[in-house]
């Protein structure tokens, strides 16, 4: 966790170093979580990503990593129980999750061991990161749920929805991709709607209803369950990539 505000500078590849604001590990891990992490991490690797990886930046061959099927991301996956509902009920696609928090790396390891989910690849790091070796327009769905509100408005510019996070999000998206954001803080709702387009995308709600009720294909978070016990009302936003 840093929380240093001062310009990035710049890796040796050419590429920004990049500030990350939040949380890298939390509470102290069970052994078979550490097990998960030791034996099937590596292995659902969607390829050479981070920066002592691929220190070139060289782009990964979308075709290589699901074996051609199409691609979906979801971004800071949480506990993963989406990502691994998603990718039960979409056999037929592959999912890439990112997360750079350990802990909820290793949940998610054991979610995927007990569906015995094979479409599933797994970055633990800043999706960013990612967004540098994607091909252009090789992505065709992806989610943003219930990210870091950084509720303070100082460190509004940490948010995802900030041209930082987005306009790289748009280059990887395939013209048509949907792009799903759930959220239960309003002024985050107000920041998405406002910068989300300016990275070229439509929103797509036509009623009241398109907002407010979640998703046909939609599986409640921990996290929204904590938001709706402490009455705060989610909100589901789904773009289209123009």
């Amino acid at each position: 966790m840093t929380s240093d505000d001062s310009p990035q500078n710049t890796h040796p590849s050419g590429t920004p170093w990049r500030n990350f604001y939040g949380r890298f590990r939390g509470k102290t891990l069970r052994p078979n979580q550490i097990e998960y992490l030791e034996n099937d991490l590596a292995t659902l690797s969607p390829g050479p990503v981070s920066f002592d990886e691929n220190p070139n930046r060289d782009l990964l061959d979308p075709s290589k990593i699901f074996d051609g099927k199409p691609i979906w991301l979801e971004i800071g996956f949480g506990g993963g129980e989406h990502l691994v509902h998603q990718a039960v009920q979409n056999p037929e696609v592959g999912i890439i999750g990112c997360e750079p928090f350990v802990n909820g790396v290793a949940m998610l390891l054991g979610k995927i061991r007990d569906a015995r989910a094979d479409n599933i690849r797994v970055y633990p790091g800043d999706a960013r990161h990612l967004f540098d070796v994607l091909p252009d327009q090789t992505v065709e769905r992806a989610f943003l749920l219930y990210p870091d509100p950084w509720p303070k408005k100082r460190h509004h510019r940490r948010r995802f929805v900030t041209a930082e996070h987005l306009i790289p999000l748009a280059k990887v998206l395939k013209q048509g991709a949907l792009f799903r954001v759930a959220t239960d803080i309003p002024d985050y709702v107000r920041q998405t709607l406002q910068e989300v387009p300016k990275a070229g995308f439509e929103w797509l709600a036509q009623a009241p209803d398109d907002w407010r009720d979640p998703w046909d294909d939609w599986i409640s978070t921990r996290y929204e369950q904590k938001a709706l016990r402490e009455g705060r009302t989610p909100h589901y936003l789904t773009f289209r990539k123009l």
